[in-house]
């Protein structure tokens, strides 16, 4: 079907009759040039596009910006720029950074008096590190000296400012959206992305309604890839999409079809995990709303559906039925707009109607979540999970903070929220109960522990008359104690759980049967995947234990049994005296490992597997396991030491000891060596037993 027209207008100085742009600064140079740089925020010159833990940066042009994100939102200072004559009735420049004003700003001086300024746009945390132009009308001054300041004396969130190409001019320079119109006759548009693109504004309106609007690094040449736009619900309506872009008929490219990009190829991709959960296209990082409901293990998301890099939060949704064979669901969440996001949170099951959503005899879902502008909020879905209703309430809880976990607390019949909150100065965990999950009371928190937030009861060494709390934050980091329903009292702690790399975010099951008897976990596994039109994976569901040690109660971890499901060709070996050097396991040559292995240490200073070229070792001396740069603390066990390693394309995770060591890993394998070796270094050790499981790909059953 041929488009329709489409509407576009470009505002580029040279596209109209006056004189050329004057250019006062682009800031391509190594350095700032006449411009003078006070404080810290600004270095000592032009960035070159995104620094270190910072969001994305994009929309600007060339090579160089000016970028006071410089070690971060703490430091200040200022940018002066050399005098110069206003001679033209306009002075255009890209912006973008902090919305504070008088404190991350642009200013305009003559006479050494402000006369006008501009502030970046973002002032809450779902804000975009896009550039965009913005316009001073300077007629009044024509023919005055100037000088520009560029300022930076904000310190907390968003405590930072960009500014590019800095030019006078006869018109304004902005951008008028293109508009398309189509009547949606298959379930799904197709959308092209170049990677490193502008991110841009789209917004979809249905027959005079705004529907959606996000952010998205279109592709106005060859796209890097293509990312898909459910329309579904609108089947058989017109929709118009609009979006600030340049060139003729931008939007020409968007193509509807009836599946996902690249069904055919889907879960074969080179660098697809094919055990540990990934969404088909687009970016992925926590876990959210970890649920199991009638046969349904849910796992909802943090979630980019229209590029590879952080930004954009959705919730994403899958469900399986054993924790391994995933299938992805339709979005669950949208944000209300491209910069109120739809940040982490939980689900619970409200079996005795608390809330008062329930109709009919389904048991209503109710999930709590961070709008990035307006607080803590409450969404409930009568279809298990399938379309969610917004609470008209929203939001229940108003703070600085985000990412909360609901828990029901049964002796005191009670709902318990959990929230990472941010108060003088300070991280906190916030407690607030509530009994109906809409009208919440505040009631304890503890310092130190940062985003993400977890609270659940285990019991010590499977003995349930015998439980203990335990509360963790995003990294990992726990402390163990009681909890009487609205304050935790710690006992021990801050603990380690995960000794590895890219673990963050995890949250566990609720409402997991009472026979089941688990407590399992799944974390944001950071790992990137290059090159692929996906990115970043969840770690494999972890069953949590509560066990004694010599060094008091510590969880353990190891992974969900549901794994021996993907088992195939299995090799073992035992009672194998390892000498110095390397001693190949035959035929253990699968790519994707479940592997267990004992060893008696006997008088080896090292010891350990070798698996598709990469090492893990058990130092005798000191005590450790190292991995990848990553180590860990481990003693022998009567003189010996075990791992369990589960082997996937970008991912590693060892559990040492029964769980007494966890270390996830990301990261593909050094070479294309296939195999498993053992190794003994510093004398001789004895491997007791070896079983190495190659594993089917969880994916066999979608493709």
């Amino acid at each position: 079907m041929r488009p329709p027209a489409l509407a576009f207008l470009l505002c580029c100085a040279g596209l109209f009759a006056g004189e050329a742009d004057i250019v006062i600064a682009d800031f391509e140079g190594q350095d700032y040039g006449a411009w003078k740089a006070e404080g810290e925020a600004f270095g000592s010159g032009p960035a070159h596009g995104t620094l270190p833990d910072q969001m994305q940066v994009s929309g600007f042009r060339g090579k160089g910006l000016v970028n006071s994100f410089h070690k971060g939102d703490g430091t200040t200072g200022t940018l002066t720029g050399p005098p110069f004559r206003i001679e033209r009735p306009f002075i255009n420049f890209l912006i973008g950074g902090g919305k504070h004003e008088g404190k991350t700003c642009m200013n305009l001086l003559v006479d050494g008096r402000i006369v006008r300024t501009a502030t970046g746009p973002n002032d809450q945390p779902g804000g975009s590190e896009v550039l965009a132009w913005q316009s001073w009308d300077v007629k009044d001054l024509k023919g005055a000296t100037a000088t520009l300041q560029i300022v930076d004396q904000a310190t907390g969130g968003w405590g930072h400012i960009t500014v590019d190409q800095i030019e006078q001019s006869e018109r304004k320079k902005e951008s008028v959206p293109v508009e398309r119109s189509i009547v949606v006759e298959k379930p799904y548009l197709h959308l092209p992305v170049k990677n490193g693109a502008p991110a841009i504004r789209m917004r979809y309106d249905l027959e005079g309604r705004w529907v959606r609007e996000f952010a998205i690094e279109f592709a106005t040449g060859e796209p890097d890839y293509w990312v898909f736009s459910d329309v579904s619900a609108y089947q058989g309506r017109t929709l118009r999409i609009s979006a600030p872009l340049d060139g003729p008929e931008p939007l020409a490219a968007i193509r509807q079809a009836d599946d996902v990009p690249g069904a055919a190829t889907l879960y074969r991709e080179k660098l697809r995990p094919q055990f540990h959960f990934s969404s088909r296209v687009g970016w992925l990082n926590d876990p959210n709303g970890l649920v199991f409901h009638q046969g349904e293990y849910h796992l909802f998301y943090q979630h980019n559906p229209y590029g590879c890099t952080w930004g954009n939060m959705h919730w994403g949704h899958a469900v399986s039925p054993d924790l391994v064979h995933w299938k992805e669901l339709p979005i669950a969440l949208y944000p209300p707009r491209w910069d109120d996001w739809v940040f982490s949170g939980s689900a619970v099951i409200d079996a005795d109607d608390t809330a008062g959503f329930k109709r009919g005899d389904e048991d209503v879902m109710v999930v709590a979540y961070t709008s990035t502008g307006r607080g803590e909020c409450i969404a409930y879905s009568r279809d298990r999970g399938r379309t969610f209703i917004e609470y008209e309430g929203n939001p229940v809880v108003r703070h600085r903070g985000r990412d909360p976990k609901l828990l029901w607390y049964a002796p005191g019949r009670h709902w318990v929220m959990a929230v990472y909150s941010e108060a003088e100065g300070k991280q906190w965990i916030a407690f607030h109960t509530s009994t109906d999950l809409k009208r919440w009371t505040f009631r304890s928190r503890i310092e130190g522990y940062y985003e993400c937030p977890e609270i659940f009861e285990l019991p010590i060494d499977g003995d349930k008359g015998r439980t203990r709390w335990i509360v963790h934050a995003a990294d990992g980091a726990y402390s163990i104690g009681t909890f009487d329903g609205q304050v935790f009292t710690k006992e021990s702690g801050k603990h380690t759980l995960s000794y590895g790399r890219g673990f963050y975010a995890s949250q566990t099951y609720n409402h997991l049967p009472a026979a089941d008897g688990r407590r399992i976990q799944i974390g944001w596994g950071q790992y990137d995947s290059p090159g692929m039109p996906f990115n970043q994976c969840m770690t494999f569901p972890a069953e949590l234990t509560l066990r004694t040690t010599d060094e008091g109660l510590r969880l353990f971890a190891n992974p969900a049994r549901e794994i021996s499901k993907l088992h195939a060709r299995q090799h073992t070996q035992k009672d194998l005296t390892v000498q110095e050097g390397e001693t190949p396991i035959p035929e253990a040559t699968g790519e994707l490992l479940d592997i267990r292995a004992e060893f008696a240490v006997g008088d080896a200073k090292r010891l350990g597997l070798i698996v598709h070229g990469s090492r893990l070792t058990y130092d005798a001396a000191k005590g450790e396991v190292e991995y990848r740069g990553c180590r860990g603390p481990l003693k022998p066990e009567g003189g010996r030491v075990s791992f369990r390693v589960l082997v996937d394309r970008t991912t590693t995770e060892i559990y040492a000891n029964g769980g007494r060591l966890y270390m996830p890993v990301g990261g593909t394998h050094p070479d294309d060596r296939r195999g498993v070796c053992v190794f003994a270094a510093g004398g001789a050790s004895k491997l007791l037993e070896l079983e190495v499981n190659e594993l089917k790909s969880a994916w066999e059953h979608r493709q």
